[in-house]
């Protein structure tokens, strides 16, 4: 059912059996696998059940590093951040699991084995199923194109689906509301996670709204699923009892943010027959109801040989060009591509001229191109809480991402390994536009893809939860969602946090929830 907190009356009180707080991907997708088994559910989400520009509000706060938007890169109602997702879903790869020695805090407490299990269901409900990441041959016979090798072994060919994408809050959020066992509570700031003395044990939710009312939710069971910054803010903020902040007691909270870095003009493809390209290479296919693209990714054999982090690349269709005519577009390197399909036609072929492209002044094409990069593990890159305070009265987030040469020199390698492999193929030729290897550019863009602040570890001192998601030191309270990810990869992190949701709910029932 669903309940305004707005309207309830002063100091109400709810009780549950578990208190999930937060209403995106991580916390609808563990009350609807947990549903259904007599136990009462409380799902405690900020907002309501559309975009608040009060409640948005509250993401606000400072940057003291990279410059990064804070607000407008998630969204505080129901469903969260998936009502803005792409839907790119691609599962991590085997090696993000491992303790890599050229990788500072890298590993997971356990290996993808672990967690593959769970990708199959997961990928039904960001509706994608059945997965065929790895599969070319199936892509192959989709799409009636050949679709060759990569030839050096540098890069490995890979599929990313694309969800429709999954609306949580509009796709599930009816199944939620008609079950009498689970209160959606929404409008509902967690404003403290209130614990006994010895910062042990959860006792109550303390919720405050933006009108003024002041309510508690108390269970026996917590999840906490507000999002990789917000996760770590709530720990922060909940400093009563422990004066560093809940699970903060080897001062862990918050570090290790994590991005993936999005580079835009770090290079660009120029191809003079575009035909010699298979569409799935430059286009989003649909093959059987389902939509896809080739994405480029670093083999594992050359990311242990040169000791570098992950990446993955995709392209797509940018512009054409004539032979007689300048460039139409406003991109700044659009001559020198001009230029270089003049030169090198010879090498990358001429465009054909068919019934469907009766052009026989076209020169060529340029494919346009998109990274998405792993960041090392830095616990100077992190969350704290900043001095000025948000509408509730609770001390806004501070954020300072910081990217290291290690993370600039891997992706300035993928790219060049990129270009190499490209021109081995014979499609084309890459234009490189990278000035400087060792530092970033003025303005690095993120995914919207925030890990990392409550990393997993078995080890206390090395990680804010254990293998389980469990806040070392609490007895009843759990994290979901991609802030415990000890690395990030190089694959968006929604369907990986559905799975591991899905993991989370099956140690909960083992708990007898």
């Amino acid at each position: 059912m669903y309940l305004d907190a707005r309207t309830l009356p002063d100091q109400s009180r709810i009780d549950a059996d578990l208190a999930i707080i937060g209403g995106g991907v991580a916390g609808i997708t563990l009350a609807r696998t947990l549903r259904g088994r007599g136990i009462r559910i409380c799902v405690v989400e900020s907002g309501g059940l559309a975009f608040d520009a009060d409640t948005q509000a509250l993401y606000d706060g400072e940057n003291t590093g990279i410059v990064y938007p804070l607000v407008g890169n998630r969204l505080r109602y129901l469903g969260g951040s998936s009502n803005h997702w792409g839907g790119y879903c691609r599962p991590l790869d085997a090696i993000d699991f491992e303790a890599r020695d050229w990788v500072p805090h890298s590993g997971w407490p356990f290996t993808i084995e672990t967690l593959a299990p769970y990708y199959g269901p997961a990928s039904e409900i960001v509706e994608i199923s059945p997965m065929r990441f790895d599969d070319k041959a199936y892509w192959e016979a989709g799409t009636g194109q050949s679709l060759p090798d990569l030839p050096s072994g540098r890069m490995a060919l890979r599929f990313v689906h694309f969800s429709p994408p999954t609306r949580f809050g509009q796709r599930y959020g009816d199944e939620l509301g008609d079950d009498d066992n689970v209160s959606v509570l929404l409008n509902a700031n967690v404003t403290r996670i209130g614990a006994t003395a010895m910062g042990q044990h959860v006792e109550v939710l303390d919720i405050a709204t933006l009108n003024g009312r002041h309510h508690q939710v108390r269970a026996r069971h917590y999840v906490l699923a507000t999002g990789g910054l917000e996760n770590a803010r709530m720990l922060l903020l909940s400093n009563d009892v422990v004066p560093a902040g809940l699970g903060n007691q080897h001062d862990l909270v918050g570090r290790y943010f994590m991005e993936h870095p999005h580079l835009s003009d770090f290079g660009e493809i120029v191809v003079g027959d575009i035909e010699r390209v298979p569409l799935i290479y430059r286009r989003r296919l649909r093959v059987e109801q389902r939509d896809g693209g080739a994405t480029f990714i670093a083999s594992d054999g050359y990311l242990r040989e040169q000791r570098l982090l992950n990446a993955a690349f995709m392209a797509g269709e940018a512009g054409k060009y004539r032979r007689d005519k300048p460039p139409e577009w406003l991109h700044p390197h659009a001559q020198e591509h001009q230029d270089m399909l003049r030169a090198a036609y010879k090498f990358i072929g001429v465009p054909r001229v068919t019934p469907d492209s009766p052009l026989p002044d076209k020169i060529g094409e340029w494919l346009g191109l998109g990274c998405a990069c792993e960041q090392a593990p830095n616990p100077d890159s992190r969350v704290t809480l900043a001095d000025e305070t948000d509408a509730l009265g609770l001390r806004k987030i501070r954020l300072n991402w910081q990217l290291t040469q290690q993370d600039r020199r891997s992706v300035v390698a993928h790219v060049r390994a990129l270009a190499m492999e490209i021109g081995a193929l014979g499609m084309g030729r890459m234009r490189m536009n990278i000035d400087d290897p060792d530092s970033w550019p003025e303005l690095v863009a993120g995914g919207a893809h925030h890990m990392g602040t409550t990393r997993m570890h078995d080890d206390p001192r090395r990680g804010v939860v254990d293998r389980n998601g469990k806040v070392h030191g609490i007895d009843n309270l759990h994290i979901a969602g991609s802030s415990v990810f000890p690395t990030s990869g190089a694959a968006n992190p929604t369907l990986t946090i559905v799975a591991m949701t899905l993991r989370l709910a099956d140690h909960l029932k083992s708990l007898g929830l």
